[in-house]
C-alpha cells in the first residue's frame, strides 16, 4: 500500500488587535486540519517510519505514550489506515479513557507498564515482543530520525516567506524538522522553540542531536505554566478567549501553550514591527479528552 496522505494544512492569518498595534501579520499553519485521528506533526513524524516499517516488511507497529497520548492514538489510526497491526505499551496503571477507547476502537492492542519497567521501552519492546520479527519499534511520540525528515517538510509546502516561524515542543523533533527544512531551503528565519514542559532547556541538546549542523533558533523556556500537561486558570482562560476570537481549537498541552507565547511576545515587543510570523498548529486536538475538568 503507497504510505500517503493528502495534505490539507493551509495558511490563515491571524487577525487581531495587539497585532495591529504592534505592526506584525501572525498567520498559523493548520496542520490540525490533516486528518482527523493522524493531525498534525503525528502524520509528519509517522510518514518515513511507516515507510521504514514497510521496507523491512514489518506488519507490526509497536509504540508507547501515555494514557491520553495523541501519538498512541495517530498510530492506531495510521496502523488501521495502512494495513498494520499495532501496540501500545502505555505507561502507568491500567485504566480506560476515552483516548485509548479510541485507540483500540482503531484496532491497537493496550499494554500497561509500572513506570519503572516503562523506563527502558527497548527492554519491554524485547520482553514482549524480541521473537517478533514482524514488530516494528517505534519510540515515544515518534522521535527519530524519520520524523525529523517528515516534519521538515513543512517548510517545502510554503508558499510565502516568513521573519519568525513558532512551535510547540515535547520532545524537539518537531522542532529539529522546521529548522532542517529553513536550513535546506536557505530562508532567512528564526525558528521560536515553546517547551511544554518544565526546565526545558534540554530540548536545546535533543535539537542537536538531530540537527548536527549550526541551527538559527530560540527557546522560550518560560511558557510550560507547571510543567507537562500543566494548566493555570490563566492558561485556560488564553484558551477559551483563542477559540472564542478565532474559531481555531486549541489545547493546553502544546497548542495553548504556544499560541499563548506568541500573544505574550507579541505584547512585549519581541518581534520588530513590520515582521511576519507564522505559528504552526500541531494538531493534537484529542488532548483535551483529557482536560475537560479544567474548563
Amino acid at each position: 500500500m503507497n504510505i500517503e496522505l493528502e495534505i490539507f494544512s493551509p495558511v490563515h492569518q491571524l487577525n487581531n488587535k495587539l497585532f495591529d498595534e504592534r505592526g506584525l501579520l501572525v498567520y498559523t499553519k493548520r496542520d490540525d486540519l490533516i486528518h482527523p485521528i493522524i493531525s498534525g506533526n503525528k502524520w509528519r513524524k509517522l510518514k518515513y517510519l511507516l515507510k521504514e516499517a514497510q521496507h523491512q516488511h514489518k506488519n507490526h507497529l509497536v509504540t508507547f505514550g501515555g494514557a491520553y497520548s495523541n501519538h498512541l492514538m495517530a498510530t492506531a489510526g495510521a496502523a488501521a489506515r495502512f494495513g498494520f497491526k499495532a501496540t501500545g505499551i502505555v505507561r502507568g496503571d491500567e485504566v480506560n479513557n476515552d483516548t485509548l477507547f479510541m485507540c483500540r476502537l482503531h484496532g491497537m492492542n493496550l499494554i500497561f507498564a509500572d513506570r519503572d519497567s516503562y523506563r527502558d521501552k527497548q527492554q519491554l519492546f524485547n520482553q514482549y515482543f524480541g521473537n517478533d520479527d514482524q514488530a516494528f519499534f517505534i519510540d515515544e511520540g515518534g522521535t527519530s530520525p524519520e520524523a525529523v525528515k517528515g516534519c521538515s517538510e513543512l517548510i517545502d509546502e510554503l508558499t510565502d516567506t516568513y521573519d519568525h516561524i513558532i512551535c510547540a515542543a515535547g520532545t524537539g523533533a518537531t522542532a529539529a524538522g522546521i529548522i532542517s527544512g529553513i536550513a535546506q531551503n536557505n530562508l532567512n528565519t528564526t525558528c521560536h522553540v515553546v517547551p511544554v514542559l518544565k526546565n526545558g532547556d534540554f530540548i536545546g541538546d535533543e535539537i542537536s542531536k538531530l540537527v548536527p549542523a549550526p541551527a538559527n533558533y530560540q527557546l522560550h523556556t518560560g511558557y510550560h505554566f507547571g510543567g507537562y500537561g500543566k494548566t493555570t486558570g490563566e492558561l485556560i482562560t488564553f484558551v477559551k478567549q483563542f477559540v472564542a476570537d478565532t474559531g481555531i481549537l486549541i489545547e493546553p498541552v502544546y497548542t495553548g501553550k504556544m499560541f499563548y507565547a506568541l500573544y505574550d511576545l507579541a505584547a512585549k515587543n519581541y518581534f520588530k514591527p513590520g515582521s511576519k510570523v507564522l505559528a504552526i498548529h500541531t494538531g493534537g486536538l484529542w488532548g483535551l479528552l483529557g482536560m475537560k475538568d479544567k474548563f
